[in-house]
């Protein structure tokens, strides 16, 4: 029996906002967001009862996101009203932290932006990652290996983002 789409929305909202900020700016991001729930919200009825919804959305995430990259030239995230507190302030430190960090994230090589993006952000298995870059389980615990590796060399920081369990 599925549970009703409002607690898909409240369990994996979260989940899939990550993956679309990973791949668009902010604005574009929560447009890719509401897109995907809304393609979820028909399709959801036809899901099979055990399938993975997590990984289901993360992939219309995906796809809703790269339809996004092809309709607008990628732009350079720079509307400083982003990341604001409870206080309405911007907190620009963390604003420009989170900015280099995505900057560099979108220099990775593909395989390992996707990876680190759908493990660190979407909290997918790496056996669900791999069907959905069409490689194998290991191959991708390598380009997630790889790609914080990167990120900590050019970041020069030891505990960007600990392995999950």
């Amino acid at each position: 029996m599925q549970v009703p789409f409002e607690r898909i929305v409240q369990d994996y909202g979260l989940n899939v906002l990550r993956v679309c900020r990973a791949l668009l700016d902010e604005h574009r991001a929560q447009d890719a967001w509401s897109e995907t729930f809304l393609s979820a919200l028909k399709a959801y009825p036809q899901l099979a009862d055990d399938a993975n919804v997590l990984a289901w959305l993360v992939r219309i995430a995906r796809n809703k996101a790269i339809d996004e990259l092809r309709r607008n030239k990628p732009e350079i995230l720079d509307d400083h009203q982003q990341w604001d507190h409870a206080d309405g302030q911007p907190d620009l430190g963390l604003e420009l932290e989170n900015l280099q960090l995505w900057q560099e994230v979108a220099q990775l090589p593909q395989k390992q932006r996707l990876v680190v993006g759908y493990r660190y952000l979407g909290g997918l298995s790496y056996a669900h990652i791999a069907h959905l870059v069409s490689g194998t389980e290991a191959a991708a615990r390598r380009a997630g290996s790889d790609g914080i590796k990167n990120l900590r060399r050019i970041l020069g920081d030891d505990t960007l983002w600990q392995e999950q369990s």
